[in-house]
């Protein structure tokens, strides 16, 4: 089967083309290093050419709201029309859990995304996912003040990206929709950020402390702090737990130019 990866080369993405390959079908890598750009629509129409189906898990590079939500609906649009005409005959789409219980910041976007792809003609299915494994060294870089590491008091079930790659495909290569709510993937364990932050920071041999704080301009900061980001009762829950993952992952250390 002919399948286009929206965002290939991403978190997600890049795992999504190796299940894909690994199972036998034929992953269309869709980036802009690859010559497609969803939000100008350069080489769409070339790689949307029999194609099957698309996976959408591309992200811009903005986590602010009002760009975030022009990314998606944007890209939103531009696959469901390209991939109309192309005959795609489903489009698979990666959300977060619990996104429509939040009121402010990347979660509107997240939300917007969802209702733009299911505006449009081609049949979605939506995967919801929790924060990745990898989310945490973007949020303390985020949070970096010298020896000093902030992160938000959050709650969450942290699950690897290749696990939401993998369950992704499942997904999109099922003969039917699942029946009942829109399906969620997340790790095994409630995981509180600050901890999972301070354990990356021990593996990649730093002396930084991690100190967990509440942005008093954040309107999600207390629904964070009080769990609304962890899975419904129906959710997938797999591994590896956070702690698993760094065992296998390669974890880079700090270097000095980067501090």
């Amino acid at each position: 089967m002919r399948i286009a990866v929206a965002g290939a080369t991403g978190r997600v993405g890049r795992h999504v083309v190796d299940v894909l390959e690994a199972r036998g079908h034929d992953a269309v890598p869709m980036s802009r290093a690859n010559g497609v750009d969803v939000i100008t629509g350069a080489g769409l129409a070339e790689a949307l050419t029999g194609a099957d189906i698309i996976i959408d898990v591309a992200t811009g590079p903005s986590p602010d709201e009002q760009a975030a939500t022009e990314f998606f609906t944007t890209a939103t649009r531009n696959l469901q029309e390209a991939g109309s005409r192309a005959g795609v005959r489903l489009v698979v789409v990666v959300s977060i859990i619990h996104a429509d219980q939040l009121a402010g910041g990347y979660s509107v976007a997240v939300v917007a995304h969802e209702q733009a792809a299911q505006a449009g003609p081609i049949p979605v299915r939506i995967l919801r996912a929790a924060q990745f494994h990898e989310f945490v060294e973007q949020l303390m870089a985020w949070g970096r003040q010298g020896e000093m590491v902030y992160v938000p008091r959050m709650r969450t079930q942290l699950v690897a990206a290749r696990t939401v790659a993998e369950a992704l495909v499942d997904l999109a290569l099922a003969a039917e929709a699942p029946a009942g709510p829109i399906p969620e993937i997340a790790g095994p364990r409630t995981e509180n950020l600050a901890a999972a932050a301070t354990l990356f920071a021990a593996r990649r041999g730093e002396t930084v402390k991690v100190e967990e704080v509440r942005n008093p301009d954040d309107p999600d900061a207390e629904a964070n702090e009080n769990g609304v980001l962890l899975p419904s009762p129906h959710a997938t829950l797999a591994g590896p737990t956070f702690e698993e993952w760094l065992d296998q992952a390669p974890i880079r250390r700090r270097t000095n130019a980067e501090s």
